[in-house]
């Protein structure tokens, strides 16, 4: 049976409804609002997998090219294909908004799958997308600590608005998404423009009140054809049972004591250690099970919770006594290094190390053509600033397959991406398409941050006129169940534990571009979110000064390597004559000149890529000779290209013509035009008058320079008759 339900919300109706489509998943809906239209469906399997020790949760965003009205633009495949980078971005965001919210002891396979039915250009489709994930699972009978909804703020002339616009989002200062519940925040994705710490809080707090009515609506829909909830049990008989408890009984105490003794009697200050101690207390731990007699087959009871304590302890110890594994106090950051000019004929490179976190970044400048081209369902058009994010198995220890960059790699690599772009220059006045890739050698804890200070310094290295240099760091949090909770600076790997966070913020010494924000509790409180940024800013400018140290500003040249650009501008009404007939008169000064590209926009901005000066300048002056607009007085050499009985015309600018009358072609009376010049003469001529028509008038005999024939003599003229 089809039910509907709405609310007014942010000037808009948000409207839900069920029982129309996928009736066959465990919860599904589709919520409107204004034009755009998203389907949530949500299915749980109905056994659990056999020896998983992880929880199975699959959330996947699809883009469907018809909700826009348009078909994929290219000329062999129609279909959609692989998700675009945005869709990744969007399902990422879906999925830490909801997962916290799961008991991760689940071993069912649980996928939600959200799908943009109809797209209206306005209203972007992931917040609407994470309400229709939140309703699917709540009306499920899939066990979930919800609802949550989501929310996008931006700030339109000082005054905050909910779900801003596209067109809204470019003039905004920033652009805040985020989910929760109007008492906790437990997912955010932001970028913003230099905006100041206090406004960004201004905006959470604006926003946070607003999600009251679409959780009220969810709930709503709950009440009136949510299923019951599933209680999931282990899947283990009653010995089995009775033998895992008394086995985790003598577990746990031996793992606390050998995890004391051995991760907190002196700092462990590098990952490796860590790694080394956490693989001696389950070693220590088998010898003691075999002690008291439990069966090697039945280990695995006793060593699950090694890792489950050991972060327990982590935590407990940064509660209770301020004190980190590896000696650290709660805002202090690793050893920082940072370098430049690492690599030999690449346009800009450096290094950033963060303890064992370890990025070198690397800058290609290229001509305006090589932007890409976005052809996605909300996005279409061009970029000319690409970040990308190298994750290799190595960087963590590990031995995986590579198939390619992951939704981890999109995502951090979006996410420098982002913290950069507001600080870019503008084409008009930095012309070249930027591309960095940020290779990941070692990772633990925030590469993304990591990659972002790397980033920054590359661009320098490179002579890219940023406006202002960006760092980045990851704030983690140590909570337990009694509600004690501590916020510290520079995350690492045993820290991102049960009831922790990482929350990411970049930016300059004006203000924030970026934040990300995932979090292993059931949401962060205000005092939480409000004690991370404040303290993410002091290590922000204490990140910043040791990137200054290195490289204060923008190299003042460009690499020797790097190609050259110059720009001009023409009247656009001769863009034309620059590319001539099917791409002729363009392909033909680059073919001429050597340069690499010429583009030009519609507006009449020409770019010319050349790694040659000399070219370069060769077809600058060729374009420039094409579309200039010649004024009257000036002079210049041109070909006699006809000869009329009247005068002769005269090429004098590419593709320009004028006439010097017979009048004006020598400084005496000519008889014939073919006297004085010839077709093919190379002449100078003066321009004397442009008429209304654009007709030009050319005089030869006012233009300094010219070689004329000798002057022929005038025939005999008969005598007078004598008068009477």
């Amino acid at each position: 049976m089809i039910k509907h339900f709405e609310t007014e919300w942010g000037g808009k109706k948000l409207i839900i409804e069920t029982g129309k489509y996928a009736e066959q998943a465990g919860g599904s809906c589709t919520v409107q609002y204004g034009d755009t239209v998203v389907l949530a469906a949500a299915t749980m399997s109905e056994t659990a997998r056999e020896g998983m020790d992880f929880f199975p949760l699959t959330v996947e965003y699809e883009e469907r090219l018809y909700a826009a009205g348009r078909i994929k633009g290219s000329r062999f495949i129609k279909k959609e294909g692989r998700p675009t980078d945005e869709a990744i971005l969007t399902g990422r965001a879906i999925d830490r908004a909801i997962r916290p919210l799961f008991d991760d002891r689940i071993r069912n396979e649980i996928q939600v799958i959200i799908t943009c039915l109809a797209f209206d250009g306005e209203n972007d489709p992931d917040t609407i997308g994470l309400i229709a994930a939140s309703c699917a699972l709540h009306m499920s009978q899939i066990p979930w600590n919800g609802p949550i909804a989501g929310i996008r703020i931006g700030q339109n002339n000082g005054e905050w608005v909910i779900n801003p616009s596209y067109q809204a989002r470019e003039s905004s200062l920033l652009d805040l998404a985020f989910a929760g519940t109007p008492e906790r925040i437990i997912m955010v994705e932001a970028g913003a423009n230099e905006a100041p710490e206090d406004v960004v809080l201004d905006a959470f707090w604006f926003g946070q009140k607003h999600l009251q009515k679409p959780i009220e609506l969810i709930e709503q829909v709950r009440v009136e054809v949510g299923k019951p909830k599933i209680q999931i049990s282990e899947n283990i008989d009653e010995e089995s049972k009775v033998k895992k408890q008394n086995i985790e009984s003598l577990a746990k105490s031996f793992i606390k004591e050998k995890t004391r003794e051995l991760f907190f009697s002196k700092p462990k200050a590098t990952k490796s250690e860590r790694r080394e101690e956490k693989r001696r207390v389950k070693d220590l731990l088998k010898e003691f099970l075999l002690e008291k007699n439990v069966a090697p087959e039945d280990f695995r009871f006793g060593l699950g919770l090694v890792d489950e304590i050991i972060e327990e302890m982590v935590t407990q110890s940064i509660l209770e006594e301020g004190k980190r594994v590896d000696g650290r106090s709660l805002n202090e950051i690793r050893p920082l290094i940072c370098e430049v000019q690492m690599l030999p004929r690449v346009h800009g490179s450096a290094h950033f190390k963060r303890g064992e976190t370890q990025v070198l970044s690397v800058v290609t400048l290229g001509a305006p053509g090589d932007e890409q081209t976005l052809d996605g369902m909300e996005y279409v058009g061009k970029k000319r600033f690409m970040h990308h994010y190298n994750f290799p198995p190595y960087s963590v220890g590990e031995v995986k397959p590579m198939r390619g960059p992951g939704r981890r790699e999109i995502g951090h690599g979006a996410l420098a991406e982002k913290a950069l772009s507001v600080v870019m220059p503008d084409k008009e006045s930095f012309p070249y398409t930027i591309r960095v890739v940020s290779e990941v050698f070692g990772s633990n804890g925030s590469s993304s941050m990591a990659s972002t200070c790397g980033t920054t310094l590359a661009l320098m290295d490179a002579g890219v006129p940023i406006k202002a240099p960006v760092a980045g760091i990851a704030m983690g949090l140590a909570s337990n169940s009694e509600g004690k909770w501590k916020v510290f600076t520079d995350l690492q790997d045993l820290e991102d534990a049960s009831g922790g966070m990482d929350f990411k913020i970049a930016g300059t010494k004006k203000g924030i571009t970026a934040i990300q924000m995932d979090t292993k509790t059931i949401g962060l409180t205000r005092e939480m979110v409000e004690e991370a940024v404040h303290q993410a800013k002091e290590a922000r400018f204490t990140v910043l000064d040791r990137m200054l140290s290195v490289l204060a500003e923008p190299r003042p040249d460009l690499s020797p390597y790097a190609p050259r650009i110059i720009t001009l501008r023409i009247n656009p009404e001769y863009i034309g004559d620059v590319i001539g007939p099917g791409g002729k008169m363009i392909n033909e000064i680059i073919a001429t000149t050597g340069v690499q590209s010429i583009d030009i926009e519609d507006d009449g901005l020409v770019m010319i890529t050349s790694t040659n000066a000399e070219g370069a300048q060769k077809a600058e002056s060729w374009i420039k000779d094409l579309t200039r607009e010649a004024k009257a007085g000036e002079i210049f050499k041109g070909k006699v290209t006809r000869l009329m009985d009247f005068g002769a015309f005269v090429e004098f600018l590419p593709k320009k013509e004028g006439l010097v009358h017979i009048s004006a072609l020598a400084p005496w009376r000519v008889n014939k035009v073919s006297d004085i010049v010839k077709v093919g003469d190379q002449i100078f001529v003066k321009v004397t008058e442009i008429d209304d028509l654009g007709r030009i008038n050319l005089s030869m005999k006012d233009a300094p320079g010219n070689v004329y024939p000798e002057r022929q003599s005038s025939p005999p003229q008969p005598l007078k008759p004598p008068q009477n």
